[in-house]
């Protein structure tokens, strides 16, 4: 009778040894990859054509990126990102938003 008792005992002490280091977390074999992100290039407002500008910069539609393109024919090549403001539509906030986008060549 005493060794069914004490193989009662130990039958659930074994089963949990066995359990918890199963249950253990392994190591993955092959982590995840890295990706590095680069930097998107910035527009040149002296170069981009009014598609260009209406899909890269945010805020700017079909009507603000045309007047763009006419304000740089009619006036001549930017010189300052800063020069985006003397077109109607464009303000300050909306430039802020797009200045890191946007580069004078």
């Amino acid at each position: 009778m005493r060794n069914t008792v004490l193989s009662y005992l130990l039958l659930p002490l074994f089963a949990a040894v066995s359990l918890t280091t199963s249950a253990a977390v392994q190591p993955e074999a092959n982590p995840a990859p890295i990706t590095v992100v680069q930097p998107a290039a910035k527009l040149d407002l002296n170069q981009a054509d009014a598609a260009t500008l209406q899909s890269t910069l945010t805020g700017i539609g079909k009507t603000k990126a045309d007047a763009i393109v006419a304000y740089r024919d009619e006036h001549g090549a930017f010189t300052s990102v800063d020069e985006l403001l003397e077109i109607k539509g464009i303000g300050k906030a909306l430039l802020d938003r797009n200045r890191d986008k946007l580069v004078v060549n």
